[in-house]
């Protein structure tokens, strides 16, 4: 296991639930995602280019948080409000003793 030390770079905000409400999370590459809801309950996260063709999914369980890297023009959106967001900057990644 690591301790990954980040710098927020915008402000956390629930990610659109659909294509039309994706966002870019202000064009950060590294973005930090934390699903709010229950444990065991798992929402789907898909990221897809500027245009709206996915390139991938993840399911996120809840009280989990992932960073995940993007181009800074792709755009994030899950299958519940549940799941929020936040730009971040990468600054060390620390192995636990």
């Amino acid at each position: 296991m690591a301790d990954i030390i980040f710098t927020p770079v915008t402000t956390e905000a629930a990610l659109g639930v659909n294509t039309g409400a994706a966002s870019n999370v202000g064009s950060s590459e590294f973005v930090r995602l934390h699903n709010t809801a229950a444990t065991g309950t798992e929402y789907l996260v898909t990221l897809e280019e500027s245009g709206g063709t996915d390139i991938g999914t993840f399911s996120l369980d809840g009280s989990n948080t992932v960073i995940i890297r993007k181009a800074k023009t792709d755009k994030l959106f899950a299958a519940n409000a549940a799941v929020l967001a936040c730009g971040v900057s990468l600054c060390s990644i620390r192995k636990k003793v």
